[in-house]
């Protein structure tokens, strides 16, 4: 009797046993429905308009790629070139993108002026991607040479934080040059004209008039600005579609991979787009570490902070702003 007893309760115990390993294996399949079905009830925004510049390498490769059209199939994807980051931080901010991607100092003016962005993705500094570019034959040749001479760049853009910067570092003030604020294409015809000394200017602009007139640079990023670019998006985006964000981030983190392990081929997709030559392009990449595009690490949200102290130091913005406050935090 005792011997059938001790079986009946090791059959038991081996069915509750099989029974708790059943009972989990539901639970996991239950745990990962639902995360689907979080994901697929979000669903995909409506339309994606992605404002670009042609510095925006991964967003170029999505483009050329076809890639977001097929990540978001019932999405109407719209691409919008703009030539810098404060003219498409001015359309994300007034409700005409969803989606941007910029240098350091845009979002700076654009919270600075109460703009509803977010920040929602970043790549690994480029300090070699801009530079103060001056004329072969040019008589500057040091920063302290800059005082009292004529600097062209986009008010507002990274390369208005890299002139900054390299005041500082020649013991120079704001006061002691002439700022002239003009949009990269205007600024490199003044500059080939001589109407300016120097030009401060980020890739692929720099890349272009390096090959095509030998400009010389005075001096690029290192040292001076970690030259982050980030990307931005509209409040609707980020409080609504998270899980496409995720998918967004993801997708530029490919491309950047694309890029990396068949350059050629992404040298002919960017020449292509963009219409430069493909030396400029392999110049422009060379310098261009890998770029994956991750939620913004807390050492980039320091050293933008950095970035929109230094305007306000100067006056040039407002008031005092809280970098942290426009970040888009991932919940898993």
């Amino acid at each position: 009797m005792n011997v059938l007893i001790n079986a009946l309760n090791h059959i038991r115990l081996a069915w509750l046993e099989q029974s708790a390993y059943a009972m989990k294996v539901a639970v996991a399949v239950l745990s990962v429905g639902l995360v689907h079905a979080a994901i697929a009830a979000e669903s995909a925004p409506p339309e994606l308009r992605i404002g670009f510049q042609k510095s925006a390498v991964n967003l170029v490769i999505l483009k050329q790629q076809g890639a977001l059209e097929k990540a978001f199939p019932q999405t109407k994807v719209k691409w919008v070139e703009f030539p810098a980051g404060p003219q498409i931080l001015e359309a994300l901010s007034v409700g005409s993108l969803e989606l941007g991607f910029t240098g350091d100092t845009p979002p700076v003016f654009a919270q600075a002026a109460g703009k509803p962005l977010y920040y929602i993705g970043s790549e690994p500094p480029k300090p070699r991607s801009s530079a103060i570019l001056v004329l072969a034959d040019s008589k500057l040749h040091s920063l302290s040479d800059l005082k009292g001479k004529k600097i062209a760049f986009q008010k507002g853009s990274s390369a208005h934080f890299l002139v900054i910067r390299a005041l500082k570092k020649a013991g120079l003030t704001w006061a002691d040059i002439q700022p002239i604020y003009l949009a990269p294409a205007d600024a490199r015809a003044a500059f080939e004209r001589g109407s300016v000394d120097a030009w401060a200017i980020w890739d692929p602009y720099y890349a272009a008039t390096q090959v095509s007139i030998k400009a010389r640079p005075l001096a690029d990023g290192r040292g001076l600005s970690d030259n982050n670019s980030f990307y931005l998006a509209s409040k609707p985006l980020v409080e609504k579609y998270p899980q496409s964000i995720k998918t967004i981030l993801k997708s530029l983190s490919v491309a950047d991979e694309f890029v990396q392990s068949n350059r050629l081929d992404a040298v002919k997709y960017i020449s292509n787009f963009s219409g430069l030559d493909q030396q400029t392009v392999t110049l422009f990449l060379s310098r261009r570490p890998p770029s994956p595009a991750t939620p913004v690490p807390a050492a980039l949200i320091a050293n933008q902070q950095s970035v929109a102290d230094s305007f306000q130091e100067l006056g040039l913005i407002p008031a005092k702003i809280q970098v942290a406050d426009l970040v888009w935090k991932p919940t898993h």
